[in-house]
């Protein structure tokens, strides 16, 4: 009966059942089409596309002022001074200019009409999804020597009592003239917004640093113009403005690290392609028709010491940190033209392979933009460009300009030339050696090779859900570790000393280390691009060091090794720090059950445990034994404190934001001594003196 009744239900299917979504209700009803999310992410998405719409202002040369504010954790004000959104009446809606913006999708200046030749905003949709994801939206516009003000609630026109969201609202359409600017010829858009509670999630916010970040690069890609960033959530210090005359060659300075080994190098150029594109005609039909664009590419370069590579792609000053077509046409031709240039200066041998990509753009610092109108982008989060001919116009534009940078040089550039390709070239090499070193010494188990490190002393156990493998600081620590373990499933590697600071070093300088290449092997799963986390053979890597500064060294030259070859295994919070004790107080007398002993892991914890014992009435085997290091231990004491499951304490080391810590682990690891002193002398004043071990 019941399956009877099921198909008479599928069988009364007809037009009433469907839905039909009018104006923004779309956007409302699947808000994460348009912004990604309902989180940060998608309220700083939200904020992105009112900013810029302001910034595409700039860029048409009619703005030279945006200011942000942030009136609270869900409440952003954006103003500027370009020419306003349009306040006369639209004709095929009837609707302002200012209405057509807020509340139509796929509406706005963006679409051909001449008002902007280049801009971030092609979809038509950033202000109006805005608009509706939030429960009360303020809009000013100076035009015409009027002020002219308007308010929204989730989409529909209307009037607010009061100056917040929570006021009587009552629909209500128009436009309306609220006075004069204080200047007669002043022009500008001022957008206050209150997101929806409604579609975001509660502790969804603002994140500043990422507002001073996006804030400083269009600084630099739209030179002149000033952005001033207020966040009126914090007490002093809440203003910051960003302006840069430079351009992208001084974003290029500003992102590069280590030390420049060439000048900045700038590649400039056009094409011109045509695209088909349907117009919507006088009849409302849409019909193909043939468009001719002009694509203009500007590109600033650098190669610099280290080996890192830092590319940062735009499209109309829109980041597209996935890359492109833009992206896909600048690493095809700066290989070939290096390529090129190694045979004809014969730096590389016959017989030797080209160089790849990786070595080409090793210590590669570069700022890739291309401006057009209509850009092509995957979703409205513009991640990704797709303009198919962007690929074969960046292409011929580097090839030529950079092929003659190489063949003719800037006066004084030429030895830079040379030293960029000896450096390639280098890299090639070093890449083929390390290739070399980890087909030969990569293995996942013991019985499968015998160069696993004879100083290895592996567990018996092949489940690598309970694996573990300690990195053991010293050979004496060794002997007092191998009696405390379970060697069922602890393995324990040795280490002697301080590693490598791998920061500082290359690739081949990394794996020639012996204690780098032994981690590297025991691990067995290789490094960088291909490291592969299905082949790990352990699943807890613990750093088992000791409890003091020497210690606390050794933890991060590990660390800065798993931090730039194995990263995959710290987001995956699967490297650990032992916590050893520190102290060791054995209690006696006062009819307390006989050799209790207590373990302390601090200065402070140790004098407040003997404060309590005293008040106790306790005392206490003078002197108490402070551990140097792990090997002053019996066994018994390290498997209790340390590597028993049941008892020891580990601490999980993870990676909430890879840029950040990358950028951590230059300034305190990298071989840039200057900024390295001065984070010292910063926090001279924060340091507690009384925590040095000296």
């Amino acid at each position: 009966m019941a399956a009877k009744k099921t198909a008479s239900a599928a069988g009364d299917y007809n037009a009433s059942d469907l839905s039909v979504l009018e104006g923004l209700d779309a956007v409302r009803k699947r808000p994460g089409m348009y912004i990604g999310s309902t989180d940060s992410r998608g309220l700083m998405h939200c904020l992105w596309e009112i900013i810029d719409n302001s910034v595409d202002e700039a860029l048409g040369g009619h703005c030279t002022r945006i200011e942000v504010t942030l009136h609270s954790d869900q409440i952003a004000e954006v103003r500027d001074n370009g020419r306003g959104i349009p306040v006369d009446v639209e004709p095929k809606t009837k609707l302002t200019g200012v209405e057509v913006v807020m509340t139509k999708l796929h509406a706005g200046g963006k679409f051909g009409g001449g008002s902007y030749t280049a801009s971030g905003g092609l979809h038509g949709v950033g202000a109006s999804v805005v608009n509706a994801l939030s429960s009360r939206l303020d809009i000013e516009v100076d035009r015409g020597g009027n002020t002219h003000v308007m308010s929204f609630s989730r989409g529909a026109p209307g009037v607010f009592v009061g100056k917040d969201e929570t006021g009587k609202f009552t629909k209500q359409g128009g436009l309306k003239k609220a006075g004069k600017p204080a200047k007669k010829t002043a022009t500008g858009t001022r957008i206050k917004f209150w997101a929806d509670a409604q579609i975001f999630t509660k502790d969804a916010a603002f994140d500043l640093n990422e507002i001073h970040a996006r804030a400083r690069q269009t600084s630099f890609l739209v030179p002149g113009l000033a952005i001033v960033v207020t966040d009126n959530r914090l007490k002093s210090d809440n203003t910051t403005e960003f302006v840069h005359v430079g351009g992208i060659s001084e974003f290029c300075e500003f992102l590069t690290t280590g030390e420049a080994v060439s000048p900045v190098i700038r590649l400039k150029g056009s094409g011109k392609f045509t695209e088909t594109v349907p117009v919507l005609d006088d009849q409302g039909h849409m019909t193909p028709q043939d468009v001719e664009r002009e694509l203009g590419v500007d590109i600033a370069l650098l190669w610099n010491n280290t080996y890192d590579t830092t590319l940062q792609s735009y499209v109309n000053i829109i980041s597209t940190p996935k890359g492109g077509t833009h992206v896909t046409g600048f690493d095809r031709a700066i290989v070939k033209v290096v390529n090129e240039q190694l045979k004809a200066q014969r730096l590389i041998k016959a017989g030797e392979d080209a160089v790849s990509k990786e070595d080409v753009q090793e210590g590669l610092t570069a700022v890739v933009t291309v401006r057009l109108a209509e850009p092509q982008f995957e979703g409205q989060t513009k991640e990704i460009l797709g303009t198919p001919a962007a690929a074969k116009i960046v292409n011929t534009v580097v090839s030529n300009e950079l092929s003659n940078w190489f063949t003719n040089p800037p006066r004084g550039a030429k030895p830079a030339t040379r030293t960029v390709l000896d450096k390639v070239a280098n890299a090639s090499r070093a890449r083929l050696a390390a290739r070399q070193h980890r087909d030969t010494q990569r293995r996942k188990t013991a019985l499968e090779s015998s160069t696993l490190p004879a100083k290895l002393k592996d567990c018996r156990s092949e489940d690598n859900d309970r694996t573990e493998l300690f990195i053991v600081e010293g050979d004496s620590a060794l002997g007092t570790a191998k009696s405390a373990r379970n060697s069922e499933y602890q393995a324990l590697l040795p280490i002697r000393g301080k590693i490598l600071n791998v920061q500082k070093a290359s690739l081949a300088d990394m794996l020639k280390n012996n204690e780098c290449a032994s981690i590297l092997q025991v691990i067995g799963a290789g490094s960088g691009r291909s490291f592969d986390m299905e082949s790990v053979r352990y699943n807890k890597i613990i750093i088992l060091a000791d409890a003091d500064v020497d210690g606390a060294h050794i933890r991060t030259l590990l660390l800065t090794l798993f931090q730039r070859y194995l990263t995959p295994l710290l987001e995956a919070g699967r490297i650990y720090a032992a916590v050893p004790p520190l102290h060791r107080i054995e209690v006696v007398g006062s009819g307390k059950k006989t050799g209790e002993v207590i373990y302390t892991y601090s200065d402070a914890e140790m004098a407040a445990t003997c404060k309590d014992l005293t008040k106790q009435g306790r005392r206490w085997k003078e002197p108490i034994q402070r551990y140097k290091g792990l090997g002053e231990m019996d066994a018994v004491q390290l498997r209790e404190t340390t590597m028993d499951p049941e008892k020891r304490t580990l601490r999980r080391i993870t990676v909430s934001d890879a840029k950040s810590a990358e950028n951590v682990f230059e300034l305190l690891m990298g071989s840039e001594v200057a900024p390295r002193k001065d984070f010292i002398i910063d926090g001279a004043a924060k340091l507690d003196r009384t925590k040095i071990d000296v």
